[in-house]
């Protein structure tokens, strides 16, 4: 498992409030042709460098956060938010940027952002000066959040290079506008391609033109690298004097894709500081990305969604989870408000009903982990000729559909310890069962979960396909 707990990071730049209205949208407004979205629950978090910040504390690291803000509410709940990472300055001359999201089901319909673009001036750039050189002494990377709103004069840059610089802390930037040259003396620049190819001046939509809009960057500013992430297309690694890495991206779905830069930075930064190549730290930035757009909102990925990412990435995707690394990863879903579901079986030959089971309970929660009877458990419920296939086998065709989020196996004959173990919000049977005779629906009720039972695909079974085999 890769381990970034307990480093200390810095973070420097645009901190913003980020709201969010969720509801349903089912019919259009007599007064325009817009949706009307019946509002069903907001939410607020830290964005912009404040992101950033959110997602080094989810993977265990230590963030300090600097940042301008205004004297009003907002800033209020941002400090509330942030907790004891935040180290933000105020002043009355300015207004907490504000961006709200509203969400219909999973599309956003509208965003709606409250700003006024001020750079730093003197005495603020002063006071984050001195902030900054409190926040320093051990740290083991600075990161610089550039979202355009302010805080990253040319100034205030040079002033955090050189402070840095002073305690040999790695910078890791997160540049906006055309001038590059501003992050002089920075590790690594983290562009998206749009970024990238305004501040070379050239296309950067191929993996060649990205290559080489990337080149054009090193070879005008004084940095070690350039990280350029791609959407869809993944992420290419530019370093001198060396050949360009590709990854394509690991997302199996996507959502939403805010924040997730913020989310890449973050992991880059952690893995750097912990001594990790930067192709390395590349391939944890894109596992952790590929986690996040697979989520509504301003986002986070957790050490141990990071840690299942990976797996994943290495050619694990089949592999069984521990019921210590299960609960992690459930424990990681729940503190950021998913919905949990369980479902069990032996899942020997899969067939279409298995799938449509799957996909249908997937559709009733966020995220879904199987469990697989294992092989003796198998045996004593089927007979001694099953299963046909091991439970390796079972279990890597099973985590290989998109419905499926997580594998673990149990040796007993019914889950109910590994219920007890997970605590699933949500548990899933077929419609040939009854409430009353599920295993664990009982418990799962017991803590305000539910079970559903799912409608089966006539004539579709494993038994009866091996007994046609057979004949």
């Amino acid at each position: 498992m890769l381990d970034l707990s307990g480093r200390r990071i810095v973070c420097l730049g645009d901190v913003m409030l980020d709201r969010f209205l969720y509801g349903d949208a089912s019919r259009l407004s007599p007064e325009a042709p817009v949706p009307v979205v019946r509002l069903g629950r907001t939410q607020s978090m830290a964005g912009g460098a404040g992101n950033v910040a959110r997602n080094i504390a989810a993977l265990g690291g230590l963030p300090a956060l600097i940042g301008l803000v205004g004297e009003d509410d907002e800033a209020e709940e941002l400090e509330t938010l942030l907790g004891g990472a935040a180290r933000l300055l105020r002043h009355p001359a300015r207004r907490t940027t504000v961006k709200l999201r509203v969400i219909a089901g999973r599309q956003q319909i509208v965003r709606v952002d409250d700003e006024v673009l001020a750079e730093a001036r003197p005495d603020e750039a002063a006071s984050i000066a001195a902030i900054l050189a409190q926040a320093l002494p051990g740290a083991e990377a600075l990161i610089l959040s550039d979202y355009g709103k302010g805080v990253l004069t040319p100034e205030v840059i040079a002033g955090a290079m050189a402070a840095a610089r002073a305690r040999g802390i790695p910078v890791i930037a997160d540049p906006k506008g055309r001038d590059f040259t501003r992050y002089a003396g920075a590790a690594c620049l983290t562009p998206n391609a749009r970024e990238l190819s305004e501040a070379a001046g050239m296309p950067a939509g191929t993996d060649a033109q990205c290559e080489a809009a990337a080149r054009t960057v090193l070879a005008q500013t004084a940095v070690e690298a350039v990280l350029a992430t791609r959407s869809e297309k993944g992420m290419m690694l530019v370093r001198r004097d060396a050949p360009a890495v590709t990854l394509p991206t690991m997302a199996r779905e996507v959502f939403d894709v805010s924040g997730a830069g913020d989310t890449v930075i973050a992991t880059l930064a952690l893995s750097v500081a912990a001594g990790l190549d930067l192709e390395v730290a590349m391939r944890a930035a894109n596992a952790a990305a590929g986690v996040v757009v697979g989520k509504l909102g301003t986002a986070t990925c957790s050490a141990a969604e990071l840690d299942h990412a990976l797996r994943e990435a290495e050619g694990a995707t089949g592999e069984v989870l521990s019921w210590p690394a299960a609960q992690r990863l459930v424990q990681s879903w729940r503190d950021q408000g998913l919905v949990v579901g369980f479902a069990n079986g032996v899942f020997d030959v899969l067939h279409a009903g298995h799938t449509r089971m799957l996909r249908a309970a997937r559709g009733h929660c966020d995220r879904l982990i199987v469990a697989l009877n294992a092989d003796a458990s198998v045996k004593r419920l089927k007979g001694p000729t099953r299963p046909m296939n091991p439970l390796d086998d079972r279990a890597a065709v099973i985590a290989a559909l998109a419905a499926v989020d997580g594998v673990i196996a149990f040796e007993e004959d019914t889950p109910l310890e590994a219920i007890l173990a997970l605590r699933p919000d949500r548990l899933f049977k077929g419609a040939d069962y009854r409430i009353d005779q599920v295993v664990g629906a009982k418990e799962v009720a017991s803590w305000g979960g539910r079970t559903e039972l799912l409608d089966l695909l006539p004539g579709r079974s494993t038994t009866g396909l091996l007994e046609r085999a057979r004949g």
